[in-house]
């Protein structure tokens, strides 16, 4: 079952940043995972606007391919860094929908 990343991120101290961006993209491949945004063109449409500096979605074939990845010992230097530079919130969904109603998805 494919899953999605969503890493809501505020950037408190960006030294960590270059090495992140050019390095991280390459272990979410190892992973079988891609990148389909990584962006800081947010936009609130409906509800209160966050202080968020970017937002990634990354999608994953399966939760142990994304698990893979995060407790990835190569991929723990640059987490280190993220975290301490930064408030990071990550969330994880799945490809269901949880009223069943859209035929392309499976229900949830």
């Amino acid at each position: 079952m494919t899953v999605y990343l969503i890493a809501d991120i505020k950037v408190t101290d960006d030294g960590w940043v270059p090495e992140y961006a050019t390095n991280v993209h390459e272990l979410v491949q190892r992973h079988g995972g891609r990148y389909l945004s990584r962006s800081g063109n947010i936009e609130t449409l409906e509800g209160a606007d966050k202080d968020s500096t970017l937002i990634a979605i990354l999608e994953f074939p399966s939760r142990e391919a994304l698990d893979g990845f995060a407790a990835d010992p190569d991929y723990a230097p640059y987490g280190r860094a993220r975290q301490a530079g930064s408030v990071s919130n990550f969330h994880v969904i799945d490809d269901t929908d949880i009223a069943g109603t859209i035929p392309y998805l499976k229900a949830g």
